[in-house]
């Protein structure tokens, strides 16, 4: 059996958000994940005419969310508050956003249906992950972006500002701002 990694100081969730190993099954984690998908169940089954219900939800639900973006249901989270996102966005139905670790949204972010943001990472180690050790990476979106339907976003990418990720894409490493990316993994096709 591998040995178990060392534990710095600070709560299971101090050492999730900085991106070190940690175990989900710790109380607190366990609570706050309890706390979102309650919020979750009211978000995703407010009336659709409740524009007011659902945005007030949203509002205790992630960390921060910007005036006029709209998430349309169903929305999945972890925890939400390690969910920044900016003004003007846009989310179709089925946004998958794990935030782990931080995930931060610009401004005018477009978001096609079935987005995945999957900020939780797993150690390689058999023992290890058969011990509920986890770890996690930050995602990152910048403004004006637009991610096409069923787009995956993997642990610690950047995606940057005005650029456009094909329907489909997985994105394994950093986008730079302004070009097109497509495909599994995701490479860029050209300039904006």
């Amino acid at each position: 059996m591998a040995d178990l990694p060392p534990v710095s100081a600070g709560t299971a969730k101090q050492r999730m958000l900085s991106g070190e190993l940690y175990r989900a099954d710790d109380p607190e984690l366990v609570a706050d994940a309890l706390r979102a998908r309650r919020l979750e169940a009211r978000f995703n089954g407010a009336d659709p005419a409740d524009d007011a219900g659902r945005w007030a939800v949203l509002e205790e639900l992630l960390g921060v969310v910007g005036e006029g973006t709209v998430i349309r249901p169903p929305f999945r989270c972890d925890y939400g508050a390690n969910i920044r996102m900016g003004t003007r966005c846009f989310a179709n139905a089925g946004l998958v956003a794990l935030d782990v670790a931080p995930i931060l949204i610009g401004d005018h972010v477009q978001l096609g249906p079935n987005v995945q943001l999957l900020t939780p990472t797993h150690p390689i180690d058999p023992d290890l992950r058969r011990a509920g050790w986890e770890a996690a990476e930050p995602i990152a979106i910048g403004d004006n972006a637009w991610l096409g339907g069923g787009v995956i976003v993997l642990p610690g990418v950047t995606v940057g500002a005005d650029t456009v990720v094909g329907a489909g894409a997985v994105v394994t490493g950093d986008l730079p701002p302004g070009v097109v990316a497509v495909g599994n993994p995701a490479r860029i096709v050209r300039r904006i």
